[in-house]
């Protein structure tokens, strides 16, 4: 590990921009790693929900993984999506993701199989923690039950840490009720545990927590990045509605293909909008009418210009 703990503040959920071929565009995606950076984000959560690392194979995560260390991507400040609901698959990419030299690994549940008991799911972790162990892995457990179906709790987690001290270090909570990420946070002190919603990042800061990973940072960073930097009570009020008209704006449209639409838009680039089935683009009409109302909001297209 390049890091004993994450950075604090703003990661992307970052989307991946896909070929024809439904193949991954490596130079596309390196070119938005380098622009988050840049404008705002303080670490890269590839291979997620909004990268749709689900519906990659396993040669194709692996190629986007080596491919952010090759070209000289700060790996120390990157949360890899590694989650599967196969044992030998998440050990697979996850060995890919730490060799590479990330700062921790992001895992889904189990997901197929609905109502596992807290054995089975204790079980399940503790397979994969087992395997990588001599890699010294950070695990960040994904709360995502709206998609998965099947939830953490703190119990599960406390049996975990119990068990591999050191390793199930954090969690990204996507539920979107922040009782749970306070109850995490109250639950295991200097647990790194991450808002899915940048709308909860300062409030979780506040508490002891890590900030957020969310898919609509994707558009949104240099705005919440301002909001954690504020000083002035009455500008963070401002600045929290912007963020809340951001993210509204974006998640009625959807999340992945919002996403990949408005930045479509504000690169000039129609291939930006490509999502792998059974997602689906939106439609030119609706990314220029997204565009111009984060437009409206917050002048986001200013942060895209050469």
């Amino acid at each position: 590990m390049t890091e004993q703990r994450a950075p604090k503040g703003v990661f992307a959920a970052v989307a991946t921009p896909i070929k024809t071929d439904c193949r991954p565009d490596l130079p596309r995606f390196l070119n938005h790693c380098r622009w988050l950076l840049a404008n705002g984000c303080d670490g890269l959560a590839p291979l997620g929900t909004t990268g749709e690392g689900n519906s990659l194979g396993m040669t194709d995560r692996r190629a986007i993984l080596d491919s952010m260390a090759d070209n000289g991507l700060p790996m120390g400040r990157v949360i890899a999506g590694t989650g599967s609901a196969s044992i030998a698959d998440a050990v697979e990419i996850s060995k890919v993701a730490l060799d590479a030299g990330v700062n921790g690994l992001l895992m889904l549940p189990p997901f197929y199989y609905k109502n596992p008991s807290e054995d089975g799911l204790f079980n399940f972790f503790a397979a994969i923690a087992e395997r990588i162990a001599e890699h010294s892995p950070r695990i960040f457990l994904y709360h995502f039950p709206q998609i998965s179906a099947v939830p953490f709790t703190v119990p599960l987690t406390a049996r975990l840490r119990e068990a591999f001290p050191g390793v199930f270090v954090g969690l990204k909570d996507s539920g979107g009720d922040f009782k749970t990420t306070r109850a995490f946070v109250e639950a295991f002190p200097g647990f790194e545990a991450f808002s899915g919603a940048e709308t909860f990042a300062a409030r979780n800061l506040e508490i002891g927590g890590w900030g957020c990973i969310s898919a609509t940072v994707n558009l949104a960073a240099p705005i919440v990045a301002k909001r954690l930097s504020e000083k002035e009570p009455g500008r963070k009020a401002e600045i929290d509605q912007q963020i809340n008209e951001l993210r509204n704006a974006i998640s009625s449209v959807h999340n992945i293909g919002g996403s990949k639409g408005a930045l479509s838009i504000y690169r000039s680039d129609p291939d930006w909008k490509r999502v792998i089935p059974p997602n689906t683009e939106i439609s030119d009409k609706c990314a220029k009418e997204l565009a111009s109302e984060l437009n409206r909001i917050a002048n986001l297209e200013s942060y895209f210009k050469p």
